[in-house]
């Protein structure tokens, strides 16, 4: 049953209050699974979800899913010039837009009805508070329900990281994933404030658009969590897509440009120029897309915007000053100020757990230091019989691990001698869907060494994968680590086509602890990108 619901918008006037065997906070994948896996075993089940929108989680409506329809979309329109004229590239996104709409419609739908059409399971669309240990209330359209249960579930996922600067909540044209993945028209040009994972993806969509894409990265390293010979090919495949870098890159505000676009101004570290002119930062000032840096004299390493003959680049330098012990201080990196002006931006600094309004002190559920639900290693809260699943505990921000959340909370509703936990799980593998996919698992080389381990590496150039000749797909490279004595796989990563695919194998040896040599001996299917494992590993 549902209350409040797309096709039927009425609250029972005569129950106001619900008693249940268990509440679920939020659609999101391990909740969704572990409603339906509880009405299965006759158990009463309460779902809230604050949006209608929202059915089905973040994945299939606002993340994974409809991302990766627009990023197929836009490898289509590369492949078929769809991105060389202004009228093309508008009629291809124009189409991919209505594809994703069409998909997450329809799974939404899917999603909604496979839940809300079973007998045990309520559906309340509205946004749910704590009141007290076992008592929520959801607030519906048509007024509060007040659910009381004996088991509660928060299932609320993560919401984007906004960083703290002047202008970025009131202009328009700035956006974060969920926005630029709605778009009624595409944007011709756009900056990207971040260069983590979810930023890139995007860059690279765009880019396969024909979109003018523009990344800042606040620090001077570009991928720092990765091996630098993996984080230069990414780096390189981007910017063969025409998607330009700066670095040291610090937004420091963000106002409306007379052009109906978005202004930047940004400061660089490490940039010096030998003339320098006010950037006229107003919400009517003007200025030029991709503001021309080149010139400038450059201490760190950055690629300048495309560039445009008007400059709006301020000079800015810190001199040296004398300590307190009165020996002199190093003078701090110059830095110089310019202005961007685009059509759209898109914040990418990451996601943080969607814990505003719950009032968790209620029910005496506890935050980390980072504002994650704290939960042990049953995912088990700070209060008794409540639990928390998927990114708004604080896990690896993933579908398939608030799936395997469902696992860790199942094992320990349905009578198992020994629950599965968190620290039961192995090997989380991830891909990011750039134009060629990268796809990893384990310890990368930088990360073996800081452990101390004695290991190996293997390298392999896709260009030497007979499918990816075949596939016109032969970018990218691939790198294992093998502890050296025992032929233990430390881990893996695949710039690869199909390397989404293909890690999985990787996990799945890992986890049987198979050593390298069975990787290196498996009979593959021929032509499979899956067969470079054997010389890979070899």
């Amino acid at each position: 049953m549902s209350i409040s619901t797309p096709n039927a918008i009425s609250t029972p006037s005569t129950s106001p209050t619900i008693t249940t065997d268990a509440l679920i906070i939020g659609f999101g994948k391990g909740g969704k699974t572990l409603a339906a896996k509880l009405s299965a075993a006759g158990r009463k089940v309460v779902v809230a979800e604050a949006s209608a929108d929202m059915y089905g989680g973040t994945c299939i409506n606002i993340g994974c899913l409809p991302s990766k329809s627009l990023i197929l979309s836009a490898e289509q329109a590369r492949r078929d010039g769809a991105n060389s004229t202004p009228e093309t590239r508008e009629a291809a996104f124009e189409a991919a837009i209505k594809e994703k709409r069409r998909v997450t419609s329809m799974l939404r739908d899917k999603n909604y009805h496979k839940l809300a059409d079973q007998d045990n399971i309520t559906v309340i669309t509205g946004r749910a508070h704590f009141t007290g240990p076992h008592s929520v209330e959801i607030a519906t359209a048509e007024g509060p329900v007040a659910v009381t249960a004996s088991k509660i579930f928060i299932n609320t996922g993560a919401t984007p990281r906004i960083p703290d600067i002047p202008g970025i909540h009131t202009t328009p044209g700035v956006y974060t994933s969920t926005g630029l993945t709605d778009l009624d028209d595409m944007p011709q040009r756009l900056v990207i404030i971040g260069s983590g994972f979810i930023g890139l993806e995007f860059a690279s969509m765009f880019a396969d658009f024909g979109t003018a894409v523009t990344v800042l990265q606040h620090n001077a390293e570009f991928l720092p969590r990765e091996d630098a010979d993996v984080a230069a090919a990414i780096r390189a495949q981007l910017e063969a897509q025409g998607v330009k870098f700066l670095f040291n890159a610090d937004t420091k505000a963000i106002a409306p440009a007379a052009d109906g676009g978005v202004r930047l101004s940004v400061a660089v570290k490490g940039m010096t120029r030998g003339a320098s002119q006010a950037c006229d930062f107003t919400p009517a000032g003007t200025g030029n897309a991709h503001t021309d840096i080149t010139g400038a004299t450059d201490t760190t390493t950055t690629t300048s915007p495309t560039s445009n003959p008007t400059d709006h680049a301020t000079m800015s330098h810190v001199q040296t000053k004398p300590s307190d012990d009165g020996e002199p201080r190093f003078a701090e990196p110059a830095e110089a100020r310019f202005c961007l002006t685009t059509d759209a931006v898109l914040v990418a600094t990451g996601r943080t757990p969607n814990v505003e309004g719950l009032h968790l002190e209620a029910a005496g559920v506890e935050l980390t230091e980072r504002g994650a639900v704290k939960v042990d290693e049953l995912l088990r809260t700070t209060a008794a019989d409540i639990w928390a699943l998927g990114d708004v505990n604080g896990g690896p921000q993933h579908t398939y691990i608030s799936l395997d959340d469902y696992r860790v909370v199942w094992s320990q509703l349905n009578g198992s001698d020994r629950p599965y936990t968190v620290k039961d799980r192995k090997h989380v593998p991830s891909s990011t869907f750039l134009a060629t996919p990268y796809s990893r698992v384990g310890l990368n080389e930088r990360e073996a060494k800081a452990a101390g381990l004695d290991y190996v590496v293997k390298r392999l150039p896709v260009a030497a994968v007979p499918k990816a000749q075949v596939m016109r797909r032969p970018d990218g490279l691939m790198k294992a680590i093998v502890e050296r004595n025992t032929g233990r796989i430390l881990g893996a990563m695949l710039l690869s086509v199909e390397s989404h695919e293909v890690i999985n194998i990787v996990k799945l040896a890992m986890d049987l602890d198979a050593p390298a040599s069975t990787l290196r001996d498996m009979v593959f299917t021929h032509p499979t990108i899956a067969e470079a494992l054997n010389d890979l590993f070899a």
